[in-house]
């Protein structure tokens, strides 16, 4: 997971960590509540005001790990806020600095039409009681005096899911929030979260059920480029999985299917949307509903593969493992048919891992489940290289124009000209997070690094064609309809 503060990240992964070994251990139910005590004994506070705060954020995040919401409220989000940790950011948004001159002009007070603005003694004083925050004020002020603290959680929502209460703490509207994960690490204080399959999965292994893992096209490069699948599926079988299967194989599905898709809605001159980023589809159902029946009616790459291993062995629980937040909510979309039963981030798969004493080794790079056209799903512009490639596969006229939207913005904008009638493109690739899946608000590096790890990995995957990688597993018969 990437951050700004890696002391978050490591109090988080301790937690997950502690709380899948007591799982393995069978001492979950009897043991939870001595946790915070372990991992924050006191007297005196590490991180925050007081041990008491401290540990009742523990408490929360303990919650989040059972797959429970962190303080008890009611409502279907995946994306929480752990109240405890929400500290005391500014409730005001403009704020009057030092580099206020208390100018004879008074530029800041002739423009507010609230009277919100007072020239004290030594600077002027926005009144938060009366300020609208239109921001007037600021852009008005030669010296630049007056700043604008947006909260970070709400600075990173694209949606302006995020609002504040009475006492200041961040709450998150659930009809707007479209569970990207944004917010979550732009918080410096910790204070937002995802609910996990944590839990869940490490009761599953105990019990010795049947689980496959499923993991993202953008796992490639990271953890380097020396970790590669076989790495991933022999630690995971370690740890009691029964086998790993790479989503990437899922998007050659989700690939084939919807060239098919495109090319009659070309020809009948209808514009489409892509439906594999869960997020992408949450903007369009909550802000767009206009669009949905543009929308792409093929199942994700995550669902695809779970689909077939359900037909394979209908007993089967399937976990996925990425660096997205949106997939949970797309787990608990229980409108999917065959559906995962369990997403994990990068994050939490490891707590498992480092639970089980085991780590990642390197390995040989081989048995790999997806064509190179499937394993760049998770890149940005890789949805519609995959599909174009599956058109030229299936005869089917690939002379398309593409808008292929890099992050939230782009998405919205994209969105915006497609419900006034006046998108250029014939098909939208929606993707939430800026550089696609490889970016996704869970991922493990830095993308700079990931991106050149990444590049040697995929060199080095089998070329074979789309529909000869489908007829070659068999997964060309399975049905993609969502």
């Amino acid at each position: 997971m990437v951050t700004n503060d890696g002391t978050i990240i490591k109090i988080k992964h301790e937690i997950l960590s502690e709380v899948a070994k007591l799982v393995f251990e069978g001492k979950f139910e009897e043991e939870k509540d001595n946790l915070p005590y372990k991992l924050m004994p006191g007297p005196r506070a590490q991180y925050r005001c007081c041990v008491y705060k401290e540990r009742e954020i523990v408490r929360q995040r303990i919650r989040l790990a059972e797959g429970k919401n962190a303080d008890g409220a009611v409502n279907d989000l995946v994306v929480q806020v752990v109240r405890a940790a929400c500290e005391e950011c500014p409730i005001s948004r403009y704020v009057v600095t030092d580099n206020c001159q208390k100018c004879m002009g008074h530029a800041c007070q002739q423009v507010c039409r609230f009277g919100a603005i007072d020239i004290g003694r030594n600077r002027a004083h926005i009144d938060a009681a009366k300020c609208k925050e239109c921001g007037k004020c600021a852009q008005a002020c030669p010296y630049n005096a007056i700043a604008d603290l947006i909260r970070p959680c709400k600075r990173s929502c694209p949606v302006n899911a995020i609002t504040m209460d009475e006492y200041g703490v961040c709450q998150i509207d659930e009809t707007k929030c479209i569970e990207c994960g944004h917010c979550i690490h732009s918080c410096p204080f910790g204070a937002l979260s995802s609910k996990a399959n944590l839990v869940q999965v490490c009761r599953d292994l105990v019990e010795g059920k049947r689980l496959v893992a499923m993991i993202a096209p953008s796992w490639e490069g990271q953890f380097g480029s020396e970790i590669t699948v076989a790495s991933w599926r022999n630690v995971l079988k370690e740890a009691g999985f029964d086998d790993l299967v790479e989503v990437a194989l899922g998007a050659d599905m989700t690939a084939y299917s919807e060239a098919a898709e495109w090319g009659e809605a070309y020809k009948e001159g209808k514009k489409k949307t892509t439906s594999c980023c869960p997020a992408f589809v949450n903007m369009i159902e909550k802000h767009f509903p206009a669009l949905k029946e543009a929308m792409s009616e093929t199942a994700s790459p995550m669902c695809g593969v779970s689909r077939m291993l359900k037909v394979l062995d209908p007993d089967v629980k399937t976990v996925f493992i990425g660096p997205c937040i949106a997939k949970k909510s797309e787990v608990n979309s229980h409108k999917i048919k065959g559906n995962a039963d369990y997403a994990l981030t990068f994050g939490e798969i490891r707590a498992i891992i480092r639970a089980k004493g085991l780590t990642l080794k390197p390995e040989p790079n081989e048995k790999q489940d997806g064509s190179i056209f499937g394993k760049k799903f998770g890149n940005n512009g890789g949805v519609t290289e995959a599909v174009i490639e599956c058109m030229k596969e299936q005869g089917i006229s690939d002379d398309v124009s593409v808008h292929k939207c890099n992050g939230a913005d782009e998405c919205k904008k994209a969105l915006l000209l497609m419900k006034a009638g006046r998108l250029p493109a014939d098909f939208i690739e929606g993707m939430v997070c800026t550089g696609g899946c490889v970016g996704g608000p869970s991922r493990h590096s830095d993308p700079v690094i990931i991106k050149k790890d990444r590049e040697k990995l995929l060199s080095e995957a089998d070329g074979r064609n789309v529909e000869e990688n489908l007829r070659r597993t068999g997964a060309i018969d399975i049905d993609m309809k969502r």
